[in-house]
């Protein structure tokens, strides 16, 4: 996404081409201290983590959905069984298909550290999941991702293939993919041990108790009919992921029935507006976001000293409907700029409802990476979602044709 998804969507752009997105001076401020806010209902999840200075949030929320869904399948209990799985994995293999793909069509293809939710489905579909334990990717000395000179090495060689000097491309170009992601990364461990029992990748990701087949992509706009699929057109959905079409009360109420059923929802959609704040809020106030430079945390909220304006009592919400939300689409003041964790629902002090979101920033903000989103921005801002087929309410389910 700019994680899209599908994505998720995502779902950030691709890193160092992406512009920041900051709060406009004439913004009004949402801050933490001016809201009180009560748990409706929360699902499990894992633990934070921090994709730091990569481009990657779109494969640490679908990664997060999963190991949800890995904990709700099996039924654990104990947070201390919970999954953690392999981001870098993930989005190694990712690397290694995509440039496939943009070779194969002469560099016409967006290529960068973004994507979407169906890039992970697709990965974990082919290759199978890993734990973080076996691999950590970060092969080149940092704690945490830090991907700039490696998106630039990958971006630099593919586009010297794309190049065809020899008028004829050889069959071993694309051990030079592995071999950069292999200097960067590291190899990838063809077996590994969890809790005394040897695995592969493939036999990892089927003793999560996942069944791949069951998840589904949904979105809500009035550009394609509803009840079909499409690929949602924006450049991080390279590998074109389908979603299903609905109406945006239906939409809605998918997320509401997920989180109702004990299901998660993994999230792509818009943050750069001026309610999305560094510290855990995103709310739909009614004024434009401005563009500055940044990375990505910074990228859509701006830095810890950028200065804030006064906040009024009362922030005003834009009032959500089928055609501004299609508007902001086709105008592109919604874009895919990030990939998040939907796994709960929440009252502010004036009943107000919000979602609970788990971030990929580290314990960051005034709830510890967790932001409050509210109704009107997931209406609004979403760009599409990916929920267990079993989430979706059966009438909806019947008019999607999903057995």
């Amino acid at each position: 996404m700019k994680r899209l998804f599908i994505l998720a969507a995502t779902l950030a752009a691709t890193l160092g081409a992406a512009v920041a997105q900051a709060q406009p001076q004439n913004a009004p401020a949402v801050k933490p201290e001016d809201f009180t806010f009560t748990v409706v209902k929360e699902n499990p999840v894992t633990s934070i983590k921090n994709q730091s200075r990569s481009g990657t949030c779109w494969c640490f929320s679908a990664l997060s959905f999963l190991e949800s869904e890995s904990i709700k399948a099996l039924g654990i209990k104990d947070p201390a069984l919970y999954p953690d799985l392999s981001e870098m994995f993930v989005v190694r293999k990712a690397y290694y298909d995509r440039s496939l793909k943009y070779v194969r069509l002469d560099g016409k293809l967006q290529y960068g550290a973004g994507s979407d939710f169906g890039d992970v489905l697709d990965v974990a579909k082919t290759y199978g999941l890993v734990p973080q334990s076996a691999y950590s990717g970060l092969q080149y000395g940092y704690d945490l991702p830090v991907q700039a000179e490696l998106d630039a090495a990958l971006k630099g060689y593919v586009d010297a293939i794309v190049k065809n000097p020899n008028r004829k491309l050889t069959a071993v170009w694309p051990k030079g993919v592995d071999g950069i992601l292999d200097a960067y990364m590291g190899e990838i461990p063809e077996t590994f041990t969890v809790n005394g029992i040897n695995y592969t990748p493939e036999s990892y990701r089927d003793a999560l108790g996942l069944n791949l087949d069951d998840y589904v992509g949904i979105t809500s706009f009035t550009h394609h009919p509803f009840y079909t699929t499409f690929a949602i057109e924006v450049q991080d959905n390279w590998r074109w992921t389908q979603s299903w079409n609905v109406p945006l009360d239906e939409f809605m109420a998918i997320i509401d029935n997920a989180i109702e059923k004990g299901y998660t929802v993994a999230w792509g959609g818009d943050v750069s507006e001026a309610g999305f704040t560094r510290n855990g809020l995103a709310i739909l106030v009614d004024t434009e976001a401005a563009v500055t430079a940044g990375s990505d945390q910074e990228r859509w909220v701006g830095r810890d000293n950028a200065p804030k304006p006064e906040a009024p009592k009362a922030v005003k919400e834009i009032d959500v409907n089928q055609e501004n939300r299609q508007l902001w689409f086709d105008e592109k003041t919604s874009t895919d700029d990030h990939g998040m964790h939907l796994y709960g629902t929440a009252k502010d002090q004036n009943g107000n409802k919000y979602y609970l979101i788990k971030n990929s920033w580290g314990e960051t903000g005034a709830y510890k990476g967790v932001w409050y989103m509210s109704e009107n921005f997931v209406k609004g801002k979403t760009l599409n979602i990916v929920v267990n087929k079993n989430a979706i309410p059966k009438d909806i389910r019947k008019k999607l044709n999903i057995q």
